[in-house]
């Protein structure tokens, strides 16, 4: 063992745990390209030495406190110019910390109090940011124009002294302050509210609630908001409230509780300080459910004015237009938008229904009618036309006529002239769509597969990666993606997103025993793969549950192509070629799981006679 001074920088991402669960595949080759195009280099540049890396983060040593501070004010302001066009809740952000102090070397790696300061101060750094402790400052002294802000002096876990850290704010230069960091004051994760009703069947309604905050809270411009997709994996579980703002890399919880009884409804609120757990602000409301909207629209504008947000005039009353002030259409609604995402042809026709007993009750509720234009476009695609595509294009511009500005409504719109073959028309709705709302799921869904059928398969991509970062059980995106990589010529990325569409192929199958869409889609991208043995139980689990009434699965057909079984393939084929709509046509014309067919003469004739 050797003692020696030495500066040590330690440093890891802001809410990992949150990136990961959006996509670990994306995550993980951002985290090594950020390495090897900027980090490494960095501290080479600057004469230090990687001592380990940490999973998502890393521990450097320097001989100079003044090379690793500004090693880690470049390594910063470089990677916010690497995040200017990552959408905010992709953006990978470091925190880092920085120490001086009397080192353990031992085989390679480094030990001691001066490690363990600069561990702990490095969770203090703001997101894209870099603290240091006094001791460190004062050693730059005059050496350095980099400008200091005063964070106090900081009791550390397991540290005996309290000590002195400090920001590192700009550096100052000829043109006037360079901002280092952003700092992420102003955000806030809310958690899956909880439901006290006693009836599982009311789980859709706390979530419902769940959802409408944070889409309410995410039209605040000056306030980060962590996504569904990464909150909602907390759901039905005790959480470690302090833990999880870490996790999720917000300053600020909201977490709560529902309780639905007849028409009446209880909601508790609790607004959380992530660093301590302590509670901000709690209150209970115990109100009428036609009252439930202005109750969100109150419980927002609490947490703007805990936060002394200051809002612009476009913002004010942003939230203030309920999508209904009907209840039940509300509830009809949930339970349509979840059927709907089963993709069966009977789940469809259930979601379809639950849609319309929601505009019945409800003439002016645009979600709604976007939903059934949904239903009816992928039961046009797939499954055999169930309304006419006047009738669905009608029912499209019902929606936008009533909520013009409704992401949903364009996508819906957009999904239906895709269908129809209109290709070029769906993808300027689409389009529109993306322009209003980039967090809309369905717009990146659907404009993938329009970039599928248009053999854009760079865009297909990025627009499938898109939606399955933005909802955490899309397995259809992860497993669509593979024949898209393929393409590409990106075989070893593929391979990983085949792995994460299977366990969330596994996890929908699960919750929903009835479903065979996940376990068909699943044993198509197994046998395109080369995993006969997998794809055969995988199909055998899916006809198992079959019902009878279900129409020819074209990725039955796929998955019987590919462990070669061409006739069975061809035959499955044939019924669904009864059925299909134009962008079903073109979509096997596209995909690449059709290749082991192409040269055989039935399949040749069957596709002349429909084309």
């Amino acid at each position: 063992m050797e003692r020696r001074l030495s500066a040590i920088m330690v440093a890891d991402v802001v809410g990992f745990s949150r990136l990961m669960r959006s996509n670990e595949v994306g995550t993980l080759q951002a985290l090594k390209a950020h390495r090897s195009e900027l980090v490494d280099g960095k501290i080479t540049e600057y004469s230090g030495r990687i001592v380990k890396h940490t999973g998502d983060g890393f521990i450097a040593e320097f001989s100079s406190v003044l090379n690793a501070t500004n090693c880690a004010v470049e390594i910063q302001t470089n990677m916010e110019l690497r995040n200017v066009d990552i959408p905010q809740d992709r953006c990978l952000e470091f925190r880092i910390g920085i120490n001086a102090g009397d080192i353990i070397h031992d085989d390679g790696d480094v030990f001691g109090d001066g490690v363990n300061v600069a561990a702990r101060i490095e969770s203090l750094a703001r997101p894209g940011g870099v603290a240091v402790t006094g001791s460190t400052r004062e050693q730059m002294a005059s050496k350095t124009d980099l400008v200091f802000e005063d964070a106090g002096t900081q009791t550390l876990k397991n540290i005996d002294q309290p000590v002195q850290i400090y920001h590192v704010i700009h550096t100052a230069n000829d043109t006037g302050p360079a901002k280092v960091a952003s700092p992420r004051e102003l955000s806030v994760a809310v958690l899956p509210f909880v439901n006290m009703s006693g009836d599982s069947e009311q789980e859709y309604f706390a979530d419902g609630i769940t959802e409408d905050l944070i889409t309410d809270l995410s039209k605040i411009s000056a306030l980060f908001v962590v996504g569904r997709n990464s909150v909602f994996t907390y759901k039905g579980k005790s959480v470690n409230l302090i833990q999880a703002a870490r996790e999720l890399g917000v300053k600020f919880l909201l977490e709560g509780s529902v309780r639905k009884s007849g028409q009446k409804v209880r909601i508790t609120a609790q607004f959380i300080d992530g660093a301590t757990g302590g509670h901000l602000w709690a209150d209970r409301y115990d109100r009428d459910l036609t009252d439930i909207f202005a109750l969100q629209d109150e419980i927002t504008q609490t947490i703007v004015d805990q936060l002394q947000i200051k809002l612009g005039a476009a913002e004010t009353g942003k939230s203030s237009k309920a999508p209904t002030q009907n209840m039940d259409a509300y509830s009809y609604y949930l339970k349509g938008r979840q059927y709907y995402h089963q993709r069966t042809r009977r789940l469809l026709k259930l979601g379809r229904q639950m849609f319309e007993k929601a505009v019945e009750l409800d003439p002016g509720f645009a979600r709604a009618f976007a939903g059934i234009a949904d239903c009816n476009s992928f039961a046009n695609s797939w499954y055999g036309a169930d309304a006419s595509f006047d009738e669905v294009l009608a029912t499209t511009n019902k929606a936008i006529t009533l909520e013009p500005n409704l992401a949903e409504a364009h996508a819906a719109k957009g999904f239906a002239l895709l269908s129809a073959g209109r290709q070029e028309e769906a993808a300027q709705s689409l389009q529109h769509a993306l322009s209003i709302d980039p967090l809309c799921y369905e717009s990146h869904y659907y404009y993938a597969r329009y970039c599928v059928l248009d053999r854009n398969y760079e865009r297909a991509a990025v627009h499938f990666i898109r939606a399955l970062e933005i909802r955490p059980d899309d397995y259809r995106s992860p497993l669509l993606l593979h024949s898209v990589l393929k393409d590409l010529g990106r075989i070893d990325e593929r391979r990983e997103y085949i792995q994460l569409g299977l366990k969330r192929a596994e996890i929908a199958a699960g919750l929903h025993s009835g479903n065979t869409d996940p376990w068909e889609l699943g044993a198509a991208t197994l046998a395109a793969n080369g995993e006969l043995t997998l794809a055969r139980k995988w199909l055998d689990r899916a006809l198992a549950i079959r019902e009878d009434s279900e129409s020819p699965s074209y990725n039955v057909a796929c998955t019987y192509a590919g462990l070669g079984e061409f006739d069975s393939a061809i035959d499955v084929l044939e019924g669904v070629l009864e059925v299909v709509g134009p962008d079903g046509i073109q979509w096997i014309k596209a995909d690449s799981d059709m290749n082991p067919l192409r040269e055989h003469p039935r399949f040749q004739k069957l596709m002349r006679k429909w084309t």
